[in-house]
């Protein structure tokens, strides 16, 4: 039971510490598995059919709601930076809480977006009110 709670304990302390120089690794790995084919690497979109994630005001203005169509997906139109857009986006159910918490992080620090740290609690909550 010691060596187990040592383990876990030095594999916490070298995560933290290599997680330090890249804060969200992991969220562009899953950006990059889940999201980038759509919405390509850079954040970019597909002009006029998939809306961009760089410099997005949608996604500056509602962190949280990321959540859920990320969970849900989405439907419908949606305007991002005054351009509306109506391709139907399909949900990424096998994510979880911590692992959306961890994508929407990434896209809010990346392409030289600064919108700030969602929380997972803050997800959770989201996440719920949404189902």
């Amino acid at each position: 039971m010691t060596k187990s709670i040592i383990f876990f304990l030095l594999l916490a302390v070298v995560l933290t510490f290599a997680c330090q120089s890249q804060p969200y690794k992991q969220g562009e790995i899953l950006y990059n598995n889940f999201c980038a084919n759509c919405h390509m690497e850079d954040g970019s979109g597909l002009e006029g059919n998939i809306p961009p994630l760089a410099q997005a005001d949608y996604v500056k203005e509602n962190p949280l709601a990321t959540a859920c169509i990320i969970r849900r997906g989405m439907t419908g139109e949606i305007v991002v930076n005054g351009v509306t857009y109506n391709q139907a986006m399909p949900a990424v159910r096998e994510l979880s809480e911590f692992e959306i918490t961890n994508v929407i992080n990434y896209i809010n620090q990346a392409w030289g977006n600064d919108y700030g740290v969602v929380k997972l609690e803050d997800v959770r909550a989201e996440l719920k009110a949404c189902d």
